[in-house]
């Protein structure tokens, strides 16, 4: 799932994000036959108690909740959490990424593909023993069809939905208004209906006033509180079986260190990082005793993105952007005297891939280079020559435009992003070459500024799915803001005919290669306008405690990364270690999953009132 910050407009979004995973989905639309499937692995035994009765895998997470009512939650902490909490239609095969039953256990276009039929399974229920129907699907999906407020996290989902319906508890029923190649993998939690249908507003609703919530999924959350820590309980009666460990919790941190600090002593069992630990971080943990540092490809990207004048839907300006972004030209250049192989070496020491296309090289299908031609690699001579063409020509030490104005720039931080700063330092000096001022504005909240514009540039950075549509779309015309200054799922506020045509155009291509030339001259397009930089891909660099954690599956399989997956597979697969072993540190496995039970309460960066609005703190706010 992809956190994003939808727009609060009325009307439906044309855009439809997606997670479907490229291959056996696309292989299905294709046949226009039934996507069988079965349950990944056997039922899991019930984990052994430990010591004190239950067994406890505590997580430590930099990013806080933004929301846990699916219809609300974008942050990929959240997301995470909503992941666990209820079932979707479909999941992701943690192997390769295809399409495998959720709550349905099979599904079938008819020959036009504008009506898909869903078998919803009936060994499914709630946690309050009610039975999971396709009722609950239907309701699901007719609510943000006909609430704005139901829509703000997943409408662009229904937007091309003409009628859902479930003509029994088993079969649900999906009209489309137009073919779209995405319907395998519609990534939405499902809610149970006799819960939801007492909410009122649904955009003040935010699930975290009555324990334990009601869902279907792997585990159910017991307890929440501000910025401290999310509980969950395994579900005894979960369909695909039951969790290893009895109870999750996922506890913030705002300091990096102190989570690793606390992974050593034992008191949490995992360390995600924000949002994977740091060279320093992983090199200090490597070799410690009962400790694993997991490193896999990455799902994200880091990037540089420019301001190219905020707007909203309409067209009206807002914002204070430097008008000299407006000029290519000058974006180029920017890029051009970016180093990327420094920023490699020097700041991720390593662990990452240097950037190029949109989409990771972890989704080969859809991994896009540039042409030799084309690419704006490190090449600082020919920035400067560029912004001289530009009409921004040296004066002394600073580069002044025909308006007598220096070219001074401001790019927003993220202040828990070591990386931000450190890449910060860089783009001053090389920028600083040219002529060009910078500010670096570091922020433990950095929403407000980007949401009003009022920027010029800002380190970005996004979780790409198996499918890339949704961060494809976040760059249409339809994802800006209704209003000024409003949260909207736009990235930096681009619109363009061409790229919206392009848009529509794969997502209604069946065919899996032609798609993925559309895809590829999206993102030359992206590439050669300087809207977006890409400059790494970072690997997934995590680690966990062996003396607490037996075992754990990555995603990919192969070597993948842990938290944050498209899935739930790492923490429903996650078995307790015998507890028998100790390093004088942590304890025994037991002890350890204890004290991380006991500690949860003393957390940083205390709680305070629940803010609905989405924020951005950090490089991958959004899934």
């Amino acid at each position: 799932m992809v956190e994003r910050v939808p727009p609060r407009s009325a009307k439906p979004r044309s855009r439809l994000r997606v997670l479907l995973a490229s291959g056996a989905a696309a292989l299905a639309l294709a046949a226009g036959s039934v996507v069988p499937g079965m349950p990944l692995g056997a039922a899991p035994q019930q984990a052994q108690a430990a010591d004190s009765g239950k067994s406890t895998l505590t997580v430590a997470v930099a990013q806080s909740v933004d929301s846990l009512s699916p219809f609300l939650a974008q942050k990929l902490m959240s997301t995470s959490v909503t992941r666990l909490m209820y079932d979707f239609l479909t999941n992701y095969d943690p192997k390769d990424n295809h399409a495998v039953p959720g709550l349905a256990t099979k599904w079938e276009p008819s020959a036009d593909k504008l009506t898909w039929t869903y078998t919803i399974r009936s060994d499914s229920k709630w946690s309050d023993g009610q039975q999971a129907t396709a009722e609950d699907a239907a309701w699901t999906f007719n609510k943000m069809m006909t609430d704005e407020a139901a829509a703000q996290a997943n409408g662009n989902f229904v937007a091309n939905f003409k009628k859902v319906t479930a003509p029994s508890p088993t079969q649900l029923v999906i009209e489309l208004k137009e073919p779209q190649a995405t319907m395998a993998a519609l990534d939405v939690p499902i809610v149970p209906k006799h819960v939801w249908e007492k909410v009122g507003d649904f955009s003040k609703f935010n699930n975290d006033k009555a324990f334990p919530i009601v869902g279907n999924g792997p585990f159910v959350v017991t307890d929440y509180k501000v910025d401290q820590y999310v509980k969950l309980k395994a579900n005894k009666d979960f369909w695909r079986g039951r969790p290893k460990f009895d109870e999750l919790v996922f506890k913030t941190y705002k300091d990096q260190d102190s989570a690793v600090a606390a992974l050593r002593k034992g008191e949490v069992s995992f360390v995600a990082g924000s949002p994977a630990l740091t060279p320093a971080q992983a090199a200090s943990l490597k070799g410690e005793k009962n400790i694993k540092v997991n490193e896999g490809p990455g799902r994200r990207f880091f990037a540089l993105a420019t301001n190219p004048g905020a707007q909203t839907e309409d067209g009206k300006k807002f914002g204070n952007g430097n008008k000299a972004l407006l000029d290519q030209k000058v974006r180029q250049a920017l890029f051009l005297s970016i180093d990327r192989k420094t920023v490699i070496d020097k700041v991720f020491q390593g662990h990452a891939v240097e950037g190029q296309g949109y989409i990771p090289p972890r989704f080969s299908a859809y991994h896009w280079q540039p042409t030799a031609e084309q690419s704006l690699a490190y090449d600082p001579a020919k920035a400067a020559k560029i912004l001289d063409e530009a009409g921004y020509r040296l004066k002394g030490d600073q580069r002044i435009g025909k308006d007598g104005k220096p070219l001074d720039l401001r790019i927003l931080c993220h202040a828990t992003d070591p990386n931000d700063k450190a890449i910060g330092k860089y783009l001053k000096e090389w920028w600083g070459k040219l002529g060009i001022g910078l500010k670096v504005d570091c922020l433990d909240n950095v929403s407000v500024p980007w949401y009003a514009g009022e920027y010029d540039l800002a380190f970005d950075g996004w979780s790409v799915n198996p499918d890339p549509d949704f961060v494809l779309g976040i760059h249409t015309c339809a994802a800006l803001p209704a209003r000024a200054k409003d949260s909207a799922t736009t990235d930096n506020f681009i619109c363009d005919k061409k790229y919206d045509e392009l848009y529509k155009k794969q997502l209604a291509e069946y065919d899996p290669a032609k798609r993925a030339d559309i895809v590829g001259e999206m993102q030359s397009w992206l590439y050669d306008s300087g809207y977006m930089s890409v400059i790494a891909y970072p690997n997934a660099v995590e680690a966990y405690r062996t003396d607490q954690i037996k075992s754990i599956t990555t995603m990919p399989e192969a070597a993948g990364n842990i938290y944050g997956q498209d899935g739930y597979w790492s923490w429903w697969s996650a078995a307790p270690a015998s507890g028998d072993s100790s390093d004088g540190s942590g304890g025994s496995g037991s002890t350890g999953v204890v004290i991380g039970i006991i500690v949860v309460v003393v957390v940083l960066a205390g709680g305070g009132l629940f803010i609905a609005k989405r924020r951005r703190n950090t490089a991958d706010d959004r899934e």
